[in-house]
């Protein structure tokens, strides 16, 4: 699952920890607590649904939990949440929807959605799952060529956008006339030619839904038919699309209430990108299942007041913001010269808890108080994660999950149950699915295999690489190498493929920018890869985060040509500068960062192609 965020600096109140004096003055019944813990305790899976459509989970939600809050988002940074009930939020998509079918003719037509999180992204997703068309959500980073690639190759007839990527928006007028509307969020600009603001979309959707036109409500849904388009790597002619149905998005809903309890009153906060479907998925289709609210986060500059203000019980993550927030708060403790008291405490509620008696979110209330007070699951997802970040928030009171999935399996493929956590694995494969290992070395380990309902229906306009990955039994051959469990946990020990994993979650394929680099006339060859940090300056060792390097053969014959006779420090820099200007051409997340020349060939097969494997392992001799 690609996710590219960068954290920033987090703040933290300071930690006093006067839980001494709390413990003597609180009255806790901890025969009576120890009895209800115990009792509670399980070791299967909860009754689960069994949806099948999305539209299903809408019209179900938007009934029972009609004057329930669903959305939460600031206008602006000053001002407090403002909520969306299920029944605005309903009447809304229901509008909408209509006037994209009625007003506009997309019906059965691909619209691309690109921007932040936000309302209007939320309404123009659900709209088009629950009857206009196909659905191709994009991450709002992609430089323009990229997006220009992707409304191309979906065959986009229309575009959703947030007003932040309005200069994007008009050049694009200009390379794809084809595209029939440009419908922006947050606007109530009428009809002007191909321009329409969504508001005025929504008006004039209700305006026909109070006229008795119910159409757009009453459309069946296939269960089975292609509803979402998404491009696993954003990008070149060569990215796959994943054609998802509704089906596919539903079973995520039956996997995860299988597992782990979640109720009407619990509070998601959103600070993932909306595009991917780990966070479309499981950070918004779920909640929606489930009557809860979704707070939106204004960025990740603000991602501490607004936890604070919002107070969300429920957190989606990738590793490297979850280490973040472990990190500042260490450092706040050993600030505030707790350590010795937060330890000890750690290992006395460790020891009540194993008896049923639970007073851990009492004893670190502020520690929780830092992150909005009511966190009481984080679910790591995306990339692997260090096992003592995951401890240690079992060790101040918060359940820590986490899942494997991949865009392929709409995400989710295996989760860590609730009632039985395993820190370190990515999961138990969900109640549907079968994951099993392909091939296993002495060590048990090979290649993550997948068979669920999840599962994608194929790659769009790819029949080839469709049967390459899926067997004949229905089988998802997945990338990954790992192993499974005696219990069935899944644990991911590498990949097979040669994708870079960022520690952030992001994936990288090297050779998208190796195809780039190639036109370069200076370089002969290269070869990209993830460089570990280690050897490097203390700030990279800090950082933990792999280094994309181009290890290069220079075309000396064509510098030459270009350039005349040069040293060997010239040839660096002009091939440096080179990639720099490539560079621009990428989204932040997979540009190179340095640089190697190579001496001699690469080792190839026989096919000509660069033995990776042997290159890499040259790096660490």
């Amino acid at each position: 699952m690609n996710i590219n965020i960068k954290i920033p600096k987090l703040k933290f109140r300071k930690i006093k920890m006067d839980i001494v004096e709390d413990l003597d003055n609180a009255k806790i019944d901890y025969e009576k607590m120890q009895k209800e813990n115990l009792k509670q305790k399980r070791t299967g899976p909860y009754e689960t649904t069994n949806y099948k459509t999305i539209k299903e989970i809408f019209e179900r939600s938007i009934k029972e939990y009609s004057d329930r809050p669903f959305i939460l988002e600031k206008p602006d940074h000053k001002e407090p949440y403002r909520e969306f009930t299920y029944k605005e939020f309903g009447e809304d998509v229901i509008a909408l929807g209509t006037s994209l079918v009625k007003l506009l003719n997309l019906k059965d037509k691909r619209v691309i959605i690109i921007g932040e999180t936000q309302y209007d992204w939320y309404a123009s997703y659900i709209a088009m799952l629950c009857g206009v068309g196909i659905a191709v959500p994009v991450d709002r980073e992609l430089p323009l060529n990229e997006l220009e690639n992707i409304i191309k190759r979906s065959k986009a007839s229309a575009i959703i956008y947030s007003p932040k990527k309005l200069e994007d928006i008009k050049k694009i007028k200009e390379t794809i006339p084809e595209l029939e509307y440009f419908i922006q969020m947050k606007s109530d600009a009428e009809i002007n030619g191909k321009d329409v603001g969504i508001k005025h979309l929504i008006e004039n959707g209700k305006r026909i839904v109070k006229s008795g036109d119910n159409s757009f409500i009453e459309t069946e849904i296939d269960p089975e038919e292609f509803k979402v388009l998404l491009f696993t790597s954003g990008t070149t002619s060569n990215s796959k699309g994943v054609m998802l149905c509704n089906r596919n998005l539903a079973e995520n809903m039956n996997a995860v209430n299988a597992y782990v309890k979640l109720y009407p009153t619990d509070r998601f906060f959103s600070v993932l990108p909306l595009h991917h479907t780990y966070e479309s998925t499981i950070g918004f289709l779920l909640p929606l299942s489930l009557g809860c609210s979704i707070a939106v986060c204004e960025g990740l500059r603000y991602i501490v007041p607004n936890l604070q203000e919002a107070k969300p019980t429920c957190l989606l993550a990738v590793p490297l913001l979850i280490e973040s927030v472990y990190k500042k708060i260490n450092e706040t403790i050993k600030k505030s010269h707790k350590e010795k008291i937060v330890n000890s405490m750690i290992h006395i509620t460790n020891g009540l808890k194993a008896v049923g008696i639970d007073v851990k979110r009492r004893i670190f209330k502020e520690i929780h108080d830092n992150l909005g007070g009511n966190i009481r699951i984080i679910v790591s997802a995306a990339a692997p994660i260090d096992k003592k970040v995951g401890n240690w928030l079992e060790d101040i009171g918060i359940v820590f999950l986490q899942g494997y999935g991949l865009t392929e399996t709409a995400p989710i493929s295996a989760l860590t149950p609730e009632y039985k956590p395993m820190i370190g694995s990515a999961g138990k494969a969900v109640v549907q699915a079968d994951i099993k290992v392909d091939n296993p070395n002495e060590n048990g380990e090979g290649e993550i295999m997948i068979k669920s309902p999840t599962l994608m229906i194929g790659y769009y306009e790819d029949e080839e690489e469709t049967k390459k990955v899926i067997t004949e039994d229905g089988y998802f051959h997945s990338g990954d190498i790992g192993y499974i469990d005696e219990e069935g946990y899944v644990f991911i020990t590498g990949r097979s493929k040669n994708v870079i994993v960022t520690q952030n979650g992001k994936n990288i394929y090297p050779e998208e920018i190796e195809m780039l680099l190639e036109k370069v006339p200076e370089i002969k060859e290269v070869m990209v890869y993830g460089k570990s940090p280690e050897g490097d300056d203390k700030k990279r060792k800090d950082e933990k985060e792999l280094i994309i390097t181009a290890k290069v053969i220079p075309d000396i014959e064509k510098i030459k040509e270009i350039h005349g006779e040069m040293t060997e420090e010239e040839i660096y820099n002009t091939i440096w500068n080179k990639i720099k200007n490539e560079n621009k051409k990428l989204t932040s997340y997979k540009a190179v960062k340095a640089l190697e020349i190579k001496e001699g060939e690469f080792e190839k097969t026989s096919t000509m192609k660069i033995k990776r494997y042997k290159e890499l392992q040259k790096n660490k001799q």
